[in-house]
């Protein structure tokens, strides 16, 4: 394969459609966002985590704003890359926020990996799930990796099927514990007040956080842009499609949820509390029937996030914001970022317990999103006819949310900020370093 072949990039114009871009998104979002981080944020938040999803969608929603008016204007399969390139020019801040931008979608899909591996133990007698779990989500990572080796179309395909089959069955889902809830009497297992939470306002508030990560899947519909139809106007589209989506299905398996199981039995089975929440409503078969559903949406929001956040990673080699290897591998750059992130995803797989991968994700995820915030408000406001007020808002949620969410950590796993604060620092470091080295003759 020549040379020229390794160093370019290869985007389908027009290979996917609104509905596809949409199924994308709302892949990746429903498949973090319900299977794992409902036992989490009720550890945090305990009887009022449904309300702390509710919370998560108002921010995000404030949020989006600045990646709906950036999309329509500048569209682009660098997605967030791109956006920071326009606000930030090409600089250490560009490099540096979109790489936590990526890194954080990678930690995304080893949380997507290890969900997938704790619901599908439920479907067994096994007892050294410690070892089962990463081993089934890596599996997983690896037959993400085969399919994203094939054309857009075959993965829009797969992953609009995947998408309507796990909406419907969550809905089910959502309707039944419902229904028997209320046909039982019961209602939430306690009233509705946060002096009840155990640190009461932080608590709820590192839950919100928690809750945001389950929706901050829109953003990998921005790294479709080139190769969406009639960009300009799907992509904003598809982010709104996505949000309103998760945010009806999240509160009705909330709600479900809590409605079914106590706070405690939540947390005790907080890894993959949707399938113990089925058994004292449908029994085993209750049972069977959701972990089919997570398998099936974890396995469509892995890859959809794969698919993105490998052309995002193109787009920056591409923009030479980020040093590049091919490590002798044949092909195009797309096919190396590909391999570089299935890779990461699966050392994150392999390491890290579903827990502190959430918490990194959110950790980088926020801070990303200020600079997206500010960059808006800063440099591209009046280029997109923004609002200024919007960002503004967003900016102050963000600064909220890290904040009660990063004294949550310190308190108990301090340890998980000293790997945020490694990672940064790490990111800082190297893209320093690169930028200042860089020539593009020797590129």
């Amino acid at each position: 394969m020549s040379d020229h072949d390794d160093h370019s990039t290869h985007y389908q114009k027009n290979s996917l459609s609104l509905t596809g871009t949409a199924a994308l998104g709302t892949g990746v979002m429903i498949g973090a966002g319900i299977f794992s981080l409902t036992g989490q944020m009720a550890q945090l938040a305990g009887s009022v985590f449904p309300f702390a999803f509710l919370a998560a969608a108002i921010v995000v929603s404030f949020s989006a704003y600045s990646y709906i008016k950036v999309s329509d204007k500048y569209p682009s399969a660098g997605g967030i890359g791109m956006y920071l390139h326009k606000m930030y020019g090409h600089s250490l801040t560009t490099a540096f926020h979109a790489l936590l931008m990526y890194v954080s979608m990678v930690i995304a899909q080893s949380f997507l990996a290890r969900t997938f591996g704790s619901y599908t133990l439920q479907l067994f007698d096994v007892e050294n799930t410690d070892f089962w779990v990463p081993v089934l989500g890596a599996c997983l990572l690896v037959a993400v990796f085969l399919v994203n080796l094939t054309s857009n179309k075959y993965i829009q395909g797969t992953a609009y099927v995947l998408g309507v089959v796990k909406i419907v069955g969550i809905i089910v889902f959502g309707l039944l514990g419902l229904y028997l809830m209320l046909r039982s009497g019961q209602g939430l297992e306690s009233d509705i007040n946060l002096s009840a939470v155990p640190g009461n306002w932080n608590a709820f508030i590192s839950a919100t956080a928690l809750g945001v990560l389950a929706f901050k899947g829109f953003t990998t519909i921005t790294n479709s842009g080139s190769e969406v139809v009639n960009p300009r106007k799907n992509i904003s589209k598809a982010i709104i499609i996505s949000i309103a989506a998760c945010i009806i299905i999240y509160a009705l398996v909330g709600w479900s949820v809590a409605g079914n199981l106590t706070i405690e039995e939540i947390i005790t089975a907080r890894d993959y509390s949707l399938a113990a929440a089925a058994r004292p409503a449908a029994g085993e078969i209750g049972v069977w029937f959701t972990v089919i559903i997570a398998i099936v949406a974890t396995a469509g929001g892995l890859m959809a996030s794969v698919f993105a956040v490998s052309r995002m990673l193109a787009m920056l080699t591409e923009m030479k914001l980020v040093p590049h290897s091919h490590f002798g591998m044949p092909g195009s750059i797309q096919k190396h970022t590909l391999v570089y992130t299935v890779v990461l995803g699966l050392v994150l797989t392999l390491f890290f317990d579903l827990s502190r991968i959430a918490s990194l994700g959110i950790i980088l995820y926020l801070i990303m999103d200020m600079a997206i915030q500010w960059g808006v408000l800063r440099h591209l406001r009046e280029d997109i006819n923004a609002s200024p007020v919007i960002p503004v808002i967003a900016i102050c949620f963000n600064v909220v949310l890290l904040a009660g969410f990063s004294l949550s950590k310190w308190l108990s796993d301090p340890v998980i900020l000293g790997v945020a604060l490694g990672i940064m620092a790490t990111i800082l470091f190297v893209e320093k370093a690169f930028l200042n080295s860089y020539s593009a003759d020797d590129y």
